[in-house]
């Protein structure tokens, strides 16, 4: 497969996940139009400012947008497509960051660390990552350490046995850092290429469950120094504008490596991926676009771009 031919893959993965989003945008900046051409005066510039907040991007990243289309059109009577253009090239520039999607070990397994808020989707997203790595040859171990609830380790049980990965497990009440402990020291001791650590969910405002998550990533550390290697902070793109603060507090207690923005195909709200990146400065390193374990795509600012407005 050639370059422009996984590029048109990717952007049509995209293009179905962000689709919430991408009506929202397009419907309603269609509506600017109702005839021919559009001034772009004030009045048109405020009304583009409400319809880019809607897709909760915050009022500084949609400012920034508004204040390129005044720069380039002020005075002008414009086409839809103009503005749709100008709109694309300003949200490239914001979303421009390194790509680098997993930070592999070059010495050993790569542990990846995986935290959120309750819901979040944490546990499908592990699937998923799980699924991407073993399509590339690599095997797999996961490590349960949601020890409070029976139903996530169960859930995530049922997925390890779909996808042929060996898992860790703990009675319910043990010690999360223990099973991360195990997790770890079992993916060294059998060459595997990854581990993946699941954790409960938990509010970025409840201290001693933020401790928690410090003592994890100081144990997964002591067994193989240097991991973990990502610690991934799962997202629902659904919360919208809340996930700002998500993702600082997360990154504040576990130093948080970058992001999954997952449930991106449920919401309008996709414009978030904009002030995480601006405001939290953590790179958006996958989106989940759909329920099967496929669904997970590598974030291209490029192509999620070009995804609002396929």
């Amino acid at each position: 497969m050639g370059l422009f031919d996984k590029l048109k893959k990717v952007t049509g993965a995209l293009s179905r996940g962000v689709e919430k989003t991408k009506r929202l945008l397009k419907t309603d900046i269609r509506d600017l139009f109702k005839t021919e051409g559009r001034l772009v005066d004030e009045e048109f510039l405020e009304e583009l400012l409400a319809i880019l907040i809607k897709t909760d991007m915050g009022y500084q990243a949609a400012d920034e947008i508004i204040q390129e289309v005044r720069s380039q059109f002020r005075g002008r009577v414009v086409q839809m497509e103009q503005v749709l253009d100008a709109i694309k090239a300003k949200l490239k520039e914001q979303l421009t960051q390194e790509e680098v999607p997993i930070n592999f070990n070059p010495d050993g397994p790569t542990v990846i660390m995986v935290v959120g808020v309750n819901g979040s989707g944490k546990t499908t997203s592990i699937a998923k990552l799980a699924h991407r790595f073993r399509s590339e040859g690599k095997k797999v171990v996961l490590g349960a350490g949601d020890t409070f609830r029976a139903a996530a380790v169960e859930q995530l049980t049922i997925w390890a046995q779909r996808l042929g990965v060996e898992i860790i497990t703990a009675p319910m009440g043990s010690d999360p850092a223990s099973v991360a402990y195990r997790a770890v020291e079992t993916a060294v001791k059998e060459g595997a290429d990854i581990c993946i650590v699941d954790t409960a969910g938990r509010l970025q405002t409840q201290k001693s469950l933020m401790d928690e998550l410090s003592k994890i990533h100081r144990v997964i550390g002591k067994v193989l120094p240097g991991a973990p290697h990502e610690v991934l902070l799962v997202l629902d793109a659904t919360t919208g504008q809340p996930g700002i603060s998500q993702a600082r507090g997360f990154t504040e207690a576990v130093q948080c490596t970058g992001i999954i923005l997952a449930k991106l195909d449920g919401t309008a709200k996709g414009g978030v991926v904009v002030p995480i990146r601006q405001q939290v400065g953590l790179p958006v390193k996958f989106v989940g676009v759909g329920e099967k374990p496929e669904d997970l795509e590598v974030f291209d600012s490029e192509s999620f771009a070009e995804a609002l407005f396929a």
